[in-house]
């Protein structure tokens, strides 16, 4: 024998139930996410923004007189964990040295200092943890200078 349940009715209090357990699922969901692009983001670019919209036409002119100068660098990581740039068109003599940050996550912060290859690459002197980092390259020689930024794969 089959036992009959007497059939619920739907209430308004049912569809307040419905509507707020969503809604709050939602809300959760959104206050998660929030904290973890506000935890990952590391401060401000600029200080302030209308200072660096006035500079920005001298910064693009710095940009093309660095262009100019036709040096390049790439960067890569050894096995044991040390940065690799290989160059093209540095002159002798030239210096470089790097500022790391992690683009994500933990504040990390590095420095960096090269030393030249017979092959004209450069080798950090020091090992970097695993993970992505952000290099701010600088090369100096004859007394100019080359700024670039990349990412270390």
């Amino acid at each position: 024998m089959s036992k009959k349940t007497a059939a619920r009715e739907f209430t308004g209090r049912h569809m307040l139930m419905v509507m707020v357990g969503g809604f709050g699922v939602v809300v959760a969901v959104n206050f998660y996410m929030a904290s973890l692009a506000t935890g990952g983001f590391h401060g401000v670019v600029v200080d302030n923004t209308y200072v660096a919209s006035q500079k920005f036409n001298g910064w693009l002119e710095d940009a093309e007189k660095v262009r100019a100068l036709g040096w390049e660098a790439d960067l890569s990581r050894d096995a044991q964990g040390h940065v690799i740039a290989s160059t093209t068109g540095l002159p002798a003599g030239a210096t470089m040295t790097a500022e790391l940050r992690r683009p994500l996550g933990e504040h990390e912060f590095a420095s960096l200092t090269f030393a030249r290859g017979e092959d004209g690459s450069f080798r950090s002197t020091e090992a970097i943890p695993t993970g992505r980092w952000i290099a701010r390259l600088s090369v100096t020689a004859g007394g100019q200078s080359w700024i670039d930024e990349q990412r270390i794969p």
